[in-house]
């Protein structure tokens, strides 16, 4: 069964294909498909919104199944920014190396143990008969004081847990224990009551 992912996001297309292909679940892109997704204005409070926001919309051009996911990084120290705007933090959208310095920056000076922080990941799915599922995954960590290693995208070089940097963590290490790997074995389980 394919499924439209509500991105271009090649990282994040890889993440979902390695989780939900045990299922039978193809997830492919518009672009995969030669098409093009009308953009979306994401104007929902909260990650659940969002990522239902933009598998609403994919599923209802497309005419199939459609999954969409909202993600971010939540600092305790900063009232739980960026959050929702995690990705255009620093205000341009998608750029992490300025997303990352930002936030170093508001960061400096904190001492490790008040730069708590969790990554949230909310992935909604969407069918053309109405049904939908929102589940949502979590990982703790902390935020470190420069960025280490390569791997992953986003804030990974900067997040820590169990005293290494996401940006260390292999594709399988990372899917273990992520807020997104987290979220799509919610909804694995999710889509086995159903499929």
């Amino acid at each position: 069964m394919d499924f439209i992912l509500a991105s271009n996001n090649k990282k994040k297309l890889a993440e979902m294909q390695r989780i939900l292909a045990p299922l039978g679940i193809n997830v492919v892109t518009a672009k995969m498909l030669g098409k093009t997704l009308t953009d979306v204005v994401e104007d929902g409070e909260t990650f659940e919104e969002n990522a239902r926001i933009k598998a609403v919309a994919a599923c209802k051009e497309m005419n199939m199944p459609a999954i969409a996911d909202d993600s971010g990084l939540c600092v305790d120290y900063l009232g739980g920014a960026p959050g929702i705007f995690s990705a255009r933090f620093s205000g341009e959208h998608g750029n992490d190396e300025a997303n990352n310095d930002l936030l170093l920056e508001k960061l400096e000076g904190v001492p490790m143990e008040q730069r708590t922080a969790y990554y949230v990941c909310a992935i909604c799915c969407v069918f053309p008969d109405g049904r939908e599922i929102t589940v949502r995954g979590e990982c703790h960590g902390n935020i470190g004081f420069e960025r280490d290693g390569n791997e992953g995208f986003g804030y990974d070089p900067l997040f820590i847990v169990d005293g290494r940097a996401f940006g260390r963590y292999t594709a399988e290490e990372k899917d273990r224990i992520s807020h997104r790997g987290n979220a799509l074995r919610a909804l694995t389980k999710e889509l086995e009551k159903i499929i």
